[in-house]
């Protein structure tokens, strides 16, 4: 991942941050976002996630 692309992530990720209203049930989907663009970030996936596998042919 290349630096704008690293910035640009954390920028989306503030962004993201600054609209919850602190209401769990609304800020649900951003909280989803939030969460899915961090994992991005740090270069983590979901541990049931079998994409890899596919991708790579393996």
């Amino acid at each position: 991942m290349t630096t704008e692309q690293q910035t640009s992530l954390e920028k989306k990720i503030e962004e993201l941050k600054g609209s919850l209203t602190g209401d769990m049930f609304q800020d649900m989907d951003t909280r989803d976002q939030i969460h899915n663009l961090e994992m991005q970030l740090k270069g983590v996936k979901p541990m049931d996630s079998h994409i890899d596998c596919i991708g790579c042919g393996s």
